[in-house]
């Protein structure tokens, strides 16, 4: 194949030089060797080689009326006749470059961005016009878009807030802004940034490589001003002048320190407080202030001396950072009027870095005085405990309690009883001198203790009420015996041991054990004998034990013994009483009683003949009335139909009348019984038979006593009426029947049930006896009527 040259031809745009493409942009091949003479005349040879070749290069941004030249190619074997076409193909090939196929100049036909593409890949070829057939293969090589200072720097945000603490010292870092250049940076100063600070002086500084703000004055105060507005500038080509710059700002706060102590506007606090304040009632405020904020600001209060240390307290109010002060003790204006203390105000949190400006504290004093008030009596004691003995006669002195006025004008007082503590009026008290007295002698097994409240109120001004709880104890006195601490019966076996142990028994005393109870017991001076029955024992508790006497009893001769017991207190004076023991003789095999012969006790506590007679007259009453009651029943039960000397007619109308329904407003009314059309005046009357006609009953029906035939009867009356020119419109029948006008609750009369379509069953009158015999007949036998028919 014959070999090709292909020559490119580099174009200087602007201000970009491409070298020679022997060294650097491409190689020689030819068909004969060149000689080319070295340096000291030495004749180098140089083989035959194809063109090599690895980048072109474009301005971007270029805005001129004709495309940009790009390049050239050029191939050995063309002579220039229009028989080589030059091909290009790859990105942006066709579109954005294109290549004269005759002369192989390659142009840019648009404005190239470098930050959009930075490179572009391309491949030439060098083919024969008509066949297309490649003279050498395809070259690739890189179009590579020249960057020019085309963008200006841009922050990553417009806005920066930074805070920095106040007093900070000089070159403090506070924030750090950076910003980008969309330029090349590796190709000359256009991505080089540069910062500098436009506004912020000279308070901050920028450092120009890294963008870090500093402070740059010391002891910036956030009192003075707290915050401070920074324009920063970031400039392109190193900051030399042509370069392109972008600016944000960066909004600086300084934040608290507790670098101020808190100062009292005032050295002296006046405060006033009434005699009459109860503990805990605020007195007064008072506020230090200090200008810094937070938890920098906060102020604790506390009294360091004076007279008032005692009866007042300081808080702090956190809310408002006040000093509150509050009455500790009671104040009592004639004893003292006027109260100095002295208040300190410190911080909460100190910064020990500004210890050296002094102590973080201001002290003030507080002036209070005790203002008067009408107050009300006080009682000399907070309760009185008041004693007196029982049963002592009225009018006997139990004690005194005092009160005064504390006020200077020293008011009378007077003195009562609050009777919801006194319902029974025990006691009664001196009005002027509050001495307590007895109403009526007291008990002290009712109540040992009262409870009472005395009331002192002052003379003048009656408001002013004061109550104090008075306990008043019944002493006691021995006027109680003792007595069995419960009802005792003991059960002896008729063959009893003698000394055996039958019961032991105890005592209990009303009174107070301080008046000695020491129980004695012992049998009455009549019963003490040597042969007796019983013996007892006192066991020196408060109980005693009783023995048998003799071992042999009879419950035949005597089976029940009462043994009485005399007991004694050891009070002053001692009282007796005496008790009796039930003891009741049993009937026992091997020590198990077996009866103790209970049933003629029963027997006594049953009821008594008088009882008896009562409940039998009672029982009697009953049977007298039961017997009355069925009698009268018997003689009001009459047959359904009366059929000796009673019009049977009479009886049947007062049986099935019904009224004239709804209508009737006056009972038994004729006018009723008409149609209320010819009441109206519409039909006087007609001479008609009623439209329905009630076939006749079937025989079946068994009459009545005396021949009396109902069903005959019924149509002989309907007979009558139809042919009566006297009779009320239409026939009986129908105006029983009739309800009234507008009537719901339709015919209540029984006397066309026999002709109408019932679904009630009456057969159950066949079973309700003789009495029902003849409603049977009536109603019960219309299955054996259609069964014959």
């Amino acid at each position: 194949m014959k070999d090709v040259c292909l020559h490119i031809i580099l174009l200087f745009l602007g201000f970009f030089y491409i070298s020679n493409a022997t060294p650097t942009g491409r190689n020689s091949k030819t068909r004969h060797g060149r000689h080319e003479k070295g340096k000291e005349g030495q004749v180098l040879h140089r083989s035959k080689r194809g063109w090599v070749w690895n980048q072109f290069f474009v301005i971007e941004e270029y805005t001129g009326p004709d495309p940009v030249l790009v390049g050239r190619l050029h191939s050995d074997v063309d002579s220039g006749d229009g028989k080589i076409k030059y091909i290009l193909s790859g990105e942006g090939a066709g579109t954005i470059f294109v290549i004269d196929d005759k002369s192989g100049n390659i142009h840019a036909t648009k404005t190239l961005d470098r930050e959009e593409r930075a490179q572009y890949t391309l491949m030439a070829q060098a083919v024969e016009r008509e066949t297309n057939k490649p003279l050498e293969p395809p070259s690739e090589f890189i179009v590579k878009v020249q960057d020019i200072n085309d963008n200006p720097p841009e922050f990553l945000h417009e806005n920066y807030h930074a805070n920095v603490p106040e007093m900070s010292n000089v070159g403090t870092s506070v924030i750090q802004v950076t910003a980008s250049d969309a330029d090349d940076p590796t190709y000359g100063n256009s991505a080089k940034l540069v910062y500098s600070i436009l506004e912020g002086q000279p308070y901050f500084s920028v450092e120009a490589q890294t963008g870090i703000i500093r402070t740059a004055l010391p002891n910036m105060d956030r009192e003075a001003k707290e915050e401070y507005h920074v324009v920063i500038q970031a400039k392109d080509m190193g900051g030399h002048m042509g370069g392109l710059s972008g600016t944000t700002k960066v909004t600086i706060t300084l934040t608290d320190v507790n670098d101020n102590p808190p100062k009292f506007p005032q050295s002296a606090y006046p405060m006033s407080i009434s005699e009459a304040a109860v503990p805990g009632e605020e007195v007064g405020r008072l506020k230090a202030k200090d200008p810094d904020i937070g938890e920098n600001g906060l102020i604790k209060y506390h009294i360091l001396d004076g007279d008032g240390a005692e009866m007042f307290e300081i808080t702090t109010d956190y809310q408002t950072q006040e000093g509150v002060v509050k009455l500790k003790k009671v104040v009592d204006y004639e004893t003292k009027k006027f109260y100095n203390m002295k208040v300190e105000a410190t911080n909460v949190h100190i910064d020990s870095r500004f210890m050296s400006r002094g102590l973080f504290k201001d002290t003030a004093t507080v002036k209070i005085s005790v203002e008067d008030a009408d107050e009300p009596p006080i009682f000399l004691e907070p309760s009185y405990v008041l004693e007196v003995f029982e049963n002592e006669p009225p009018e006997t002195i139990v004690g005194r309690v005092h009160a005064k006025d504390p006020d200077a004008a020293n008011s009378p007082i007077r003195y009562a009883i609050d009777r919801h503590t006194d319902f029974d009026r025990y006691f009664s008290i001196d009005l002027h001198d509050g001495v307590i007295r007895t109403t009526k002698p007291l008990d002290r097994e009712e109540g040992s203790w009262h409870n009472i409240s005395v009331t002192a109120t002052e003379l003048h001004n009656q408001a002013h009420e004061a109550k104090v709880p008075v306990a008043i104890k019944v002493l006691d006195r021995n006027d109680n015996a003792p007595e069995f601490a419960k009802q005792y019966e003991a059960l002896l076996c008729e063959n009893a041991q003698i000394n055996q142990h039958l019961l032991t028994i105890t005592a209990i005393d009303k009174d107070d054990t301080a008046n000695g109870q020491r129980f004695h017991f012992s049998f009455p001076p009549h019963l003490a004998h040597p042969n007796q029955n019983f013996t007892i024992k006192d066991n020196r508790d408060n109980t005693a034990s009783i023995h048998v006497g003799r071992g042999i009893f009879s419950r035949q001769k005597q089976d029940f013994y009462p043994l009485p017991i005399v007991i004694s207190d050891g009070g002053v004076p001692s009282l007796t009483s005496t008790n009796t023991l039930s003891i009741r003789v049993c009937s026992c095999s091997e020590g198990a009683v077996l009866s103790c012969n209970a049933e003629p006790q029963t027997l006594n506590a049953g009821l008594s003949t008088g009882a008896l007679i009562a409940i039998l007259a009672c029982i009697v009453i009953l049977l007298v009335i039961v017997v009355l009651f069925v009698t009268l029943r018997r003689e009001k039960k009459e047959p359904l139909i009366v059929f000796e000397e009673e019009d049977i007619r009479e009886n049947i109308i007062t049986y099935d009348d019904e009224g004239g329904g709804e209508e009737d407003t006056e009972a038994f009314d004729i006018a009723t019984l008409q149609n209320p059309d010819g009441i109206n005046g519409f039909l006087p009357r007609k001479d008609i038979k009623p439209e329905f006609q009630y076939p006749p009953r079937e025989l079946g029906i068994r009459p009545a006593p005396n021949s009396v035939d109902v069903d005959d009867f019924i149509n002989t009356r309907i007979h009558e009426a139809d042919n009566d020119p006297t009779a009320p419109p239409y026939d009986s029948i129908q105006i029983y029947g009739y309800e009234g006008r507008g009537s719901v609750a339709g015919s209540l009369s029984s006397l066309e049930s026999a002709s109408t379509d019932s679904d009630l069953d009456y057969d159950y009158l066949q079973n309700w006896g003789p009495r029902f015999k003849k409603l049977a007949d009536l109603y019960g036998s219309k299955d054996t009527c259609e069964d014959d028919s």
